[in-house]
């Protein structure tokens, strides 16, 4: 059976592709979305980052969440390559770009 909400949601303008902090594929969330103050979903940010109205870390710099996603991608057994091309964006999404 097809899942129509799922592809609605990630071919329309009004939300990013890519969690605008950690750079994870919005599609690839297990919470398709994070949560703002009052339970709606944000689809700026995923459900890992962001929860509640704020980010559940308290990281102040791209590089802090570089070497996390980093880190959690050489757990998962991808190589440095890989690791790299997966991270090189994070310093300009939305959350870091201030």
């Amino acid at each position: 059976m097809l899942d129509f909400s799922k592809e609605i949601l990630y071919n329309m303008e009004a939300y990013d592709r890519f969690c605008q902090s950690c750079g994870m594929p919005m599609e690839k969330d297990p919470g398709f979305g994070g949560t703002n103050n009052d339970g709606t979903k944000t689809h700026k940010y995923c459900s890992l980052c962001f929860e509640n109205g704020s980010f559940k870390d308290s990281f102040t710099v791209s590089d802090e969440m570089v070497d996390l996603v980093k880190g959690k991608l050489k757990e998962m057994g991808y190589s440095s390559l890989k690791r790299w091309f997966f991270t090189s964006h994070i310093h300009g999404l939305e959350r870091w770009k201030a």
